[in-house]
């Protein structure tokens, strides 16, 4: 019963989380054409950082405790397809950082990225969580 009540918490946080990934660079598409100092510039950063410190970072956190809980409790650490995935949410996890330093960056009134590689971008976690759902139900290794 403890796996089920982990695997449900894990799956749930693992939907905030990623809805996250999902939106922050939209935010950023429409953050960059704000001009620097303006009222929308500061507008564009108080969600972003909003979206960042009530629902990112505390969804990373609880994925990260519930998934180690799971691959605890499951005996996954000695299989191939948990080192695969881990190795994924790391990219993941990485990726959420560096989103957290962009949105620093657009506060600070530098466009670095045109909204086209914004869009691209967008695409990591989609693609990242496509192969994370195959190795997690597949189990191929």
């Amino acid at each position: 019963m403890t796996y089920l009540w982990l695997k449900a918490g894990h799956v749930i946080f693992v939907i905030f989380w990623m809805a996250g990934l999902f939106m922050l660079p939209r935010y950023f598409v429409y953050h960059q054409e704000a001009a620097p100092g303006s009222p929308e510039n500061a507008l564009w950063t108080e969600r972003e950082g909003k979206l960042l410190r009530i629902i990112m970072w505390p969804s990373l956190i609880v994925v990260w405790v519930l998934g180690l809980s799971l691959a605890w409790v499951s005996g996954a650490f000695g299989q191939g397809w948990f080192h695969a995935k881990l190795a994924l949410v790391l990219v993941l996890s990485a990726y959420h950082v560096w989103l957290a330093g962009y949105h620093k960056t657009l506060a600070a009134g530098e466009r670095r990225l045109t909204g086209k590689q914004l869009r691209l971008l967008n695409e990591v976690p989609g693609i990242t969580a496509a192969f994370i759902v195959v190795l997690v139900v597949i189990k191929p290794f």
